[in-house]
């Protein structure tokens, strides 16, 4: 006699939010439960999923800890983001403003900003992280020497003619082939 037991009741209930889950995640763990209810060993239920028999062990072990409705829930959520959308777009709105201005923006000055509120230190790759969310990009000037000549003595220092190490079509190439 297996030490997993549940009634004909909460088997059908099982049933039937296996049907209704979207999870595969869930759908899979609920599956392993009607299993072991008809009679499948953990051994044999692990061998079917590829997973270890602790495994199987552990969402029975679960499952009667929690109750159905609290082990089909979905625990696992993708926002992982230290503050809400409106209080990023407040540290974001002044920043958005120098900007606009034509003020040069720095990641530097952003974290320094975002660290103020959160109270705490915050690395570098979640506020490019957070930039791109909102849409911002990385805009740079194009590099130019500072002591480079006006754009006229440049224009004017330019070669006219075709530089040397092109062939010009010439007759006498044309009278070789003939």
């Amino acid at each position: 006699m297996s030490r997993f037991q549940i009634s004909k009741e909460e088997y059908e209930a099982i049933k039937l939010a296996e049907k209704g889950s979207k999870d595969k995640r869930t759908s899979k763990r609920l599956h392993m439960l009607e299993l072991r209810y008809e009679g499948y060993k953990v051994e044999e239920i692990a061998k079917m999923y590829g997973t270890r028999k602790e495994w199987v062990s552990q969402v029975c072990r679960k499952y009667r800890e929690q109750g159905l409705e609290e082990f089909i829930r979905n625990k696992y959520k993708t926002h992982h983001r230290a503050l809400t959308d409106a209080e990023e777009d407040a540290i974001l709105a002044p920043f958005e403003k120098a900007a606009e201005a034509g003020q040069v923006v720095t990641v530097k000055e952003i974290k320094a900003a975002f660290d103020k509120v959160r109270g705490k230190d915050t690395g570098r790759g979640y506020i490019y992280m957070l930039l791109k969310r909102h849409g911002w990009r990385k805009v740079m000037p194009r590099s130019k020497h500072p002591k480079a000549a006006n754009e006229e003595a440049c224009n004017a220092s330019k070669k006219l003619n075709n530089p040397c190490w092109k062939p010009e079509k010439s007759a006498s190439r044309t009278q070789e082939s003939d």
